[in-house]
This record gives C-alpha cells, sequence and structure tokens, in this order.
C-alpha cells in the first residue's frame, strides 16, 4: 500500500488481503488484527480511502479491513478503534458512504 499509494488496484488488493487477514475472533485472529495495526495498516488503509475517493472498489475493501480490524471488545480492541478514529478513519468512511 505505501509503495504505490496512487495505483487504485493495488490499493483495492491491499486492502483486501488485510480484511482477509484480519478477519474472525478467535485469540489468532485477534494477534493477526493487532500486529496488522502494529505495522500500520489502519494508517495506510486510511491514506488508501482518501487518495482514491471515487473508486468504489478501494472504498468498500477499505471499510470492511477497517471493520475487520477494529473489531474487539476488550482492551486491544477497543485501543484499535480509538487509532482507526485518531487516524481519521470516521471521516473517510463518512465520505466513502456519501460518494458511493
Amino acid at each position: 500500500l505505501r509503495a504505490h499509494p496512487q495505483v487504485a488496484v493495488v490499493q483495492e488488493d491491499g486492502c483486501s488481503a488485510l480484511a482477509f487477514i484480519c478477519s474472525g475472533t478467535n485469540a489468532a485472529a485477534l494477534a493477526r488484527k493487532q500486529r496488522s495495526v502494529d505495522a500500520g495498516a489502519l494508517e495506510a488503509v486510511v491514506a488508501a480511502l482518501r487518495a482514491h475517493p471515487q473508486v468504489a472498489g478501494v472504498q468498500e475493501m477499505g471499510c470492511w479491513a477497517l471493520a475487520n480490524m477494529c473489531c474487539g471488545s476488550d482492551a486491544a480492541g477497543l485501543a484499535r478503534q480509538q487509532r482507526s478514529a485518531d487516524a481519521g478513519a470516521l471521516e473517510a468512511v463518512v465520505a466513502a458512504l456519501r460518494a458511493h
């Protein structure tokens, strides 16, 4: 995502990959979510959403990835949710909803 920020298909595929990697609610899935966030995935997805506001596939996959990364009601999940908000995810998701 960081290497090709202006290539929409790369952003869409990267967001899709993150969405799949971060799916699930078992212990292994929670660890993958946290590892992704620790690697900067939240910020990378928000950047993709901002860079490609009119590309529906990027918006769809980006929102899906954010939803999966932010899922969780434990302390780590709440921290991921806050980090997402701090990264501008709320505004990016609202913009996606309005555009599509």
